[in-house]
């Protein structure tokens, strides 16, 4: 009997295993809003998205991003390129070669 108890116990054990929270992997993530703050020469953008949080950019000098043909009041898309775990993203970002600012549609 000691047997089947502890197989019963690690079958139900391995299937709970699936309801468990768990740590999710790293990915690319995007944000979709409006520019509410926009210095084209310093590099630096701040975006407030549809749920009213503000993400501010800093565009490192080789990331091959152009911010003048942007303005206030524009709607893009900031696309980070590269895998951020979800403990690092903030409300501050550099963007970085690989990432994209573009224009989105209303």
């Amino acid at each position: 009997m000691g047997p089947r108890i502890s197989v019963a116990f690690l079958v139900a054990a391995f299937a709970m295993g699936g309801f468990l929270p768990r740590v999710a992997a790293a990915e690319e993530r995007t944000v979709v809003g409006t520019i509410v703050r926009l210095d084209s020469a310093g590099g630096e953008l701040v975006v407030r998205d549809a749920a009213g949080a503000s993400w501010s950019y800093k565009v490192d000098a080789d990331a091959g991003i152009d911010l003048s043909g942007f303005r206030q009041g524009d709607r893009v898309k900031v696309s980070i390129g590269r895998a951020t775990p979800l403990n690092m993203i903030t409300a501050a970002d550099r963007l970085r070669k690989g990432d994209r600012v573009e224009k989105a549609p209303y």
